[in-house]
């Protein structure tokens, strides 16, 4: 399988060429050639920043359509927390649960639901291996792909638990495959994600060998449809919910925490900002925690790309549909032989690494110096690349060169065309007879022709 499998893509009919999007990946994933954005699939953690700050949508996500559902048997419906606080005024998540089986569902599984049986085996790993903390949280899908190509060495403090949209993707196939005596082929099960980072998840997991979601949807293609089915008859209501606050509370920044039952963690959103708490704690800055989560998107999943509704307000709705609601409603005794532990170890992949050994990367970083050095270090982004060292790596891997800076190739240009100033006016090319002084003359304006054709490109 490919290991950079990804869900965002460029619609190169759509860029421009500007160079927003390099300028927000936080893992500078992203470079602008021959007028058109380039995303290195090496780099990319699916984090959809991009997808966010394009001003001309040419940064998609990539995930299935609805209409996959008339493709198998059986369905069923795997809701995230953070859909349910994209509706207005939602008092019951029966109402929600209920529209997605009348827009063709057969059978809906809460991933809240799997959320409380998730940490209950966190807080049981934590206690068990406390020596060992703090854990990182593994839940969302791009802060785990972050650890594995920058941060090799926190890679043993990932919490080694399957996240909650995959427990209960186990849990749905194995209620449908009773219920209904199908084979596993004949059923689908559709995730409704917040982002696009999950629907990689699903096609090319890590920790797990193969993912038990088959299909991946976007909240917000979802959403209008399920306005046209939803009820607030409560009396028409089948009771589904099966999810407290603990659950439905994952969807927002510290959620998952808060389910742990601990003082002793930290609580990040925001990709930036998860990058800063990874460096100090790779730095061993932080002493007495317990657990640390992250989210890449702001406000956590709530704040995904996928969704329709401002993560903040979208905060404070979960918050207000959960206040009332046991703290939690599944437990683990439900499902005593379900395995929450990964099947296989995520390795560290040096996609950053400049060389094929120490000696030849540390030669090359000397060179990556020596050239930031060179240029002007204003970081405008003109070259295509977000950062002047960013260019000089790319020259370093033979992906650039020292003429894409702007400022360097107008003193390229500036001292050929005094060259050229300086040949016109001597009467035999510089000492050189009349023709070979033409000759040089030639050479250098053709020089320079070539440099302008290539910018021009």
């Amino acid at each position: 399988m490919d290991k950079f499998i990804h869900s965002v893509q460029l619609d190169e009919e759509a860029c421009r060429g500007c160079i927003n999007c390099i300028k927000y990946c936080p893992t500078q994933a992203i470079r602008v050639q021959n007028g058109k954005a380039k995303i290195k699939p090496q780099f990319c953690v699916d984090c959809g920043r991009c997808i966010r700050y394009c001003p001309h949508h040419a940064k998609i996500p990539v995930y299935d359509s609805v209409e996959e559902i008339k493709n198998y048997k059986y369905t069923v419906a795997l809701p995230a927390p953070s859909l349910y606080s994209q509706f207005n005024n939602l008092t019951n998540v029966d109402i929600v649960l209920n529209a997605l089986l009348s827009m063709g569902f057969d059978d809906v599984f809460e991933v809240s639901a799997a959320a409380e049986l998730v940490s209950e085996a966190s807080r049981a790993y934590i206690s068990e291996h406390r020596d060992e903390a703090p854990f990182i949280s593994t839940a969302c899908p791009t802060i785990v792909r972050i650890v594995r190509v920058k941060f090799p060495t926190l890679i043993p403090r990932l919490l080694p638990l399957k996240p909650p949209v995959e427990v209960a993707a186990e849990i749905a196939r194995r209620k449908a495959l009773e219920k209904t005596g199908l084979k596993s082929e004949d059923i689908g099960i559709f995730f409704i994600s917040p982002c696009p980072s999950k629907v990689t998840y699903a096609k090319a997991p890590l920790g797990i060998g193969k993912s038990q979601i088959d299909k991946v949807l976007a909240i917000k293609e979802v959403y209008p449809i399920l306005l046209e089915h939803m009820t607030h008859d409560e009396s028409k209501l089948k009771p589904l919910a099966a999810s407290g606050r603990i659950g439905i509370g994952w969807s927002n920044a510290g959620g998952e925490s808060a389910g742990l039952i601990t003082d002793n963690y930290l609580a990040c959103d925001g990709i930036m900002s998860a990058l800063r708490v990874l460096s100090d704690l790779e730095d061993e800055k932080f002493h007495g925690l317990k657990f640390v989560e992250l989210n890449a998107c702001n406000g956590g999943c709530v704040g995904g790309p996928l969704t329709v509704e401002n993560p903040y307000v979208a905060t404070a709705k979960s918050k207000k549909l959960h206040r009332y609601l046991p703290v939690a409603q599944t437990h683990g005794e439900s499902y005593p032989d379900l395995d929450y532990q990964w099947s296989a170890y995520v390795e560290y992949e040096p996609v950053f690494r400049l060389g094929q050994s120490f000696r030849e990367s540390l030669e090359m970083m000397g060179t990556i110096e020596e050239l930031t050095e060179q240029l002007p270090g204003l970081d405008c982004g003109s070259c295509g690349a977000p950062t002047c060292r960013a260019l000089a790596e790319d020259i370093v891997r033979g992906e650039a060169s020292k003429n894409d800076c702007i400022y360097l190739f107008h003193e390229y240009i500036n001292t050929l065309a005094k060259e050229i100033a300086y040949l016109s006016h001597s009467p035999d090319g510089d000492g050189e007879s009349g023709e070979t002084g033409a000759s040089s003359m030639d050479a250098y304006i053709e020089k320079l022709t070539t440099e302008l054709d290539k910018r021009e490109r």
